[in-house]
């Protein structure tokens, strides 16, 4: 409960609070003040961003904490920026703000873009040593101290501020500044500080950011903006791979540069690959020995490593990238421990030619969360889909977290959730009739709504055989598999512009519409074509197997629930605010199967019928009235 205190207490700049926003805003202040941690499920569309900062930033001003809002979407660092502002602007206080994205995007050297992040991060610091980048030099002295130019810039951004990035990068641009630099200079006297998840969760990165800006990691409330994303980015930091392919690109590059001894050691880490894969059919598990056994049977694992290392590093020097550099970051990499890890070697023909390639995969993201949380003063955890809390506070090492789930404050009239329980995407019943049926369906449901309906699928193929068979009387629009943000926002645009008439866009669970964008009364429906389970290969069996042995729950960690999380994201898209009526439909019959059913947020009521036309009928004739 929000009382009158607490109120007068929070940095609130609107002049109206939700009811579910007075309960977020009551357990953040409570959780923080007393050093604790909270995961929070909310649903989407309710003002979760000022619900949170409101309570931690007036307990930030008052113990001289800083706030790192971990966030991995650009149009979440322009809202925080935008919040920010209004919160300055209302209640008068003066304090910074510093919005960081990657190093190498606020970069002005050119070529950069096409870098590795590993080889980017080389090769900036072999710029700056060697005193080499003019921005660096413009913008701090020998003694780290910011220069002249420098702190006028700083000066500007701190008056017109809260900056977004981009007025960063201008500034730095203006300048023949460093914006990366004037970032971390504005964050050492930040009370907030917008970055990506790796700005934290990545050790090396954290530990040289941190000096950097003179903060300590106690010191911090740490806020993570659509946190259900969070445990499989951090098995993405921790993972290592390479390939037969990076390999060849390898030798080209040491041949190109006159390295002949380091093409033998190339084709010594070739033929071992080929060699402890000779017994696999596509892909299999593998020992860290089996690697360093093969290597080490023609010439040392480490001399190898070390060499490759060396002339790595040389050719980046030269051409700002370099393959060999990241076999050795690789081969150094493989030599981590077992525990939470896989090592998993798959193999594949391209165009007649057997292609191998080796992965040192993380398993548990709770090997860079766990000290992460420890450590920091308090740590909040939000998202519309993160259900159930307890599933990431196993998987992110929390020791002890409050568990929060809110209700959406939304009218329940206004949302139809239903289950078609009459086709399905099963793997082993997929054919064209199967796939008719689906699109009648599709088909009939964007046919008889009034207004624009997103379809999402598990993937492109099955969008694409699915879609063949689509008959709609509105237009279709198709997102690719691959295109530009401008391609994107142009496709997007387009359809929403179609929003009095309707339209129909065909999307997949995991691309760039399924979670993410807003389109607050625009859709009319969105219709989840079965589970986007994933493929049950070799290191999905390996992560269902570890939480098996740690939680007891490996299915439903290492599988079921992160389709169904997928499913929840995509729904989201369809009720953005109070005003905003649609029906979400899941469309296999397995999500009316008790284990799948179950999954679905307790508050959702789902109706589940074949009869959709009856059901959609009458929901659309009541809301409508």
């Amino acid at each position: 409960m929000l009382t009158e205190d607490l109120q007068k207490e929070i940095y609130f700049p609107y002049s109206k609070i939700r009811d579910i926003q007075t309960d977020m805003i009551s357990d953040v202040y409570n959780a923080v003040k007393s050093k604790k941690h909270i995961i929070m499920h909310a649903p989407t569309g309710i003002g979760k961003t000022i619900a949170v900062l409101a309570p931690a930033l007036s307990i930030a001003m008052k113990n001289n904490l800083t706030i790192f809002f971990l966030t991995s979407r650009q149009t979440q660092h322009r809202i925080v920026i935008d919040t920010l502002r209004q919160i300055k602007q209302k209640f008068n206080i003066n304090f910074e703000a510093a919005d960081v994205i990657g190093k190498k995007w606020m970069c002005l050297q050119k070529g950069v873009e096409a870098m590795a992040n590993s080889s980017f991060h080389e090769y900036c610091k072999s710029l700056r040593d060697e005193s080499k980048c003019d921005f660096y030099l413009n913008t701090r002295k020998p003694n780290l101290q910011p220069t002249v130019n420098a702190k006028l810039a700083i000066e500007e951004l701190r008056i017109t501020g809260p900056c977004h990035v981009q007025n960063i990068v201008e500034q730095g641009k203006k300048g023949k500044l460093c914006p990366y630099e004037l970032a971390t200079l504005t964050a050492s006297n930040a009370k907030v500080i917008i970055a990506d998840y790796y700005y934290i969760f990545n050790s090396s990165i954290r530990d040289s950011f941190l000096i950097k800006i003179n903060k300590k990691l106690e010191n911090l409330i740490l806020i993570v903006d659509e946190a259900h994303n969070l445990p499989n980015r951090i098995r993405e930091l921790l993972t290592q791979k390479t390939s037969s392919i990076i390999i060849e690109n390898a030798k080209k590059e040491a041949r190109k540069y006159g390295y002949d001894e380091t093409v033998e050691n190339l084709e010594i880490v070739e033929n071992a690959l080929f060699e402890i894969g000779k017994d696999i059919d596509s892909e299999g598990i593998i020992s860290k020995n089996d690697l360093v056994d093969a290597v080490s049977k023609s010439k040392s694992y480490n001399d190898i490593a070390a060499e490759l290392l060396f002339i790595g590093e040389d050719i980046r020097d030269k051409q700002k990238k370099s393959f060999v550099l990241g076999i050795a970051k690789f081969l150094e990499a493989w030599l981590g421990s077992d525990i939470g890890f896989g090592r998993i070697l798959s193999k594949t023909m391209e165009r007649n030619k057997l292609r191998a390639s080796l992965t040192y995969r993380c398993l548990d993201p709770s090997l860079a969360a766990k000290e992460v949380i420890e450590k920091s003063y308090s740590t909040i955890l939000m998202s519309g889909t993160l259900t159930p809390t307890t599933m990431y506070s196993d998987i992110l090492g929390f020791h002890e977290v409050i568990e929060k789930e809110y209700k959406s404050p939304f009218p329940k009239k206004n949302r139809l959730n239903l289950i078609i329980p009459k086709t399905t995407t099963k793997f082993v019943e997929r054919n064209n009739r199967q796939y008719g049926e689906i699109a009648g369906i599709c088909s009939d449901i964007a046919n008889l709504i009034d207004g624009n309906a997103a379809i999402f699928f598990p993937s492109y193929e099955l969008m694409e055989n699915i879609s063949m068979h689509l008959k709609c009387s509105k237009p279709v629009f198709r997102e690719k598999q691959i295109s530009t943000k401008q391609e994107k926002e142009s496709l997007l645009s387009a359809f929403k512009s179609h929003k009095d008439k309707g339209a129909v866009l065909l999307g997949t669970s995991t691309g760039s519409f399924g979670e993410g964008i807003d389109m607050p009364n625009v859709l009319k429906a969105v219709i989840i074509v079965g589970l986007p389970l994933e493929k049950p290969d070799v290191e999905k069996r390996l992560l269902i197997e570890y939480y098996d042995d740690k939680f007891g729950k490996g299915f439903e960690y290492g599988y079921v629930l992160p389709a169904i999380t997928k499913c929840l994201q995509n729904a989201g898209r369809c009720i953005r605010s109070e005003t905003d009526k649609g029906a979400i439909i899941f469309l296999d019959e397995r999500y009316a199967w008790k284990n799948y059913y179950s999954c679905f947020p307790e508050d959702w009521e789902i109706e589940v019928s074949e009869d959709y036309r009856g059901v959609l009928k009458e929901f659309f004739g009541n809301t409508n009235k």
